[in-house]
């Protein structure tokens, strides 16, 4: 009995360390194959999750070096500002009185082309008795009657003493009557000094005293008011 016992113990222990079956080597194959693609799956996960790592210290890094430097062109345009700040001041006065001489300029420009319209209608009419005119081939100018006795009063007595002659004209406006209405220098004596300036005066004064056989159509049936040159000569 207690042979056969001891050899049911020893047989025991052989029962259970007996060898593994195809199916189960299969299965524990299968096993260890998903647990080494599992674990190649998280190792890939591993080196991606390091290369995004990389990328965003390397971003990260990037973006502190452009902050330093904007911040650095920020400070010196602030120092530029405010060394320039007087010098800005007077840009900016310039700039608005150059968008008021622009505004006056474009004003002027309107009211000028707006003037010459109006010339352009008056000078396509066909003129009136009495209208002012200028002078065309189809006006004919007004002539002077007295332009010989009329003589311009110097104030200085000795003016010409040792002087070249010399020839003042003055723009007279003459009415449909012939009568001078208005009259303005229009080339005086060379120099600028008074006498020069008295001479043009004492023409202008004794243009007005001009009389006119009046301008007219080239028909001579209308008269016109018409602005022409009266010239002096004075010796």
């Amino acid at each position: 009995m207690r042979i056969a016992l001891a050899l049911l113990l020893i047989t025991l222990p052989l029962a259970a360390a007996k060898k593994p079956t195809p199916a189960q080597l299969q299965a524990q194959v299968k096993r260890l194959t998903e647990e080494r693609d599992d674990l190649k799956q998280r190792l890939a996960a591993t080196e991606d999750l390091q290369q995004e790592l990389a990328a965003a210290q390397k971003a990260r890094d990037l973006s502190r070096a452009e902050a330093e430097t904007a911040r650095k062109e920020a400070d010196q345009v602030r120092a530029t500002l405010q060394e320039n700040q007087g010098g800005g001041d007077a840009i900016l006065k310039d700039v608005r009185a150059a968008r008021q001489e622009a505004e006056a300029a474009k004003a002027e420009a309107a009211r000028l082309k707006a003037e010459n319209e109006e010339l352009r209608s008056k000078v396509s009419a066909v003129p009136a008795e009495g209208d002012l005119v200028v002078l065309s081939p189809e006006v004919q100018p007004a002539r002077p009657l007295n332009l010989n006795r009329v003589v311009p009063r110097l104030k200085s007595s000795g003016f010409f003493a040792g002087r070249p002659k010399g020839v003042v004209v003055v723009n007279v406006l003459v009415n449909e009557k012939g009568e001078v209405i208005a009259s303005r220098l229009i080339q005086g004596l060379p120099g600028d000094g008074q006498d020069e300036k008295e001479a043009g005066e004492a023409c202008v004064e004794a243009a007005k005293k001009v009389v006119f056989d009046p301008a007219t159509s080239k028909d001579g049936k209308t008269r016109f008011k018409v602005w022409q040159g009266v010239g002096f000569y004075l010796d």
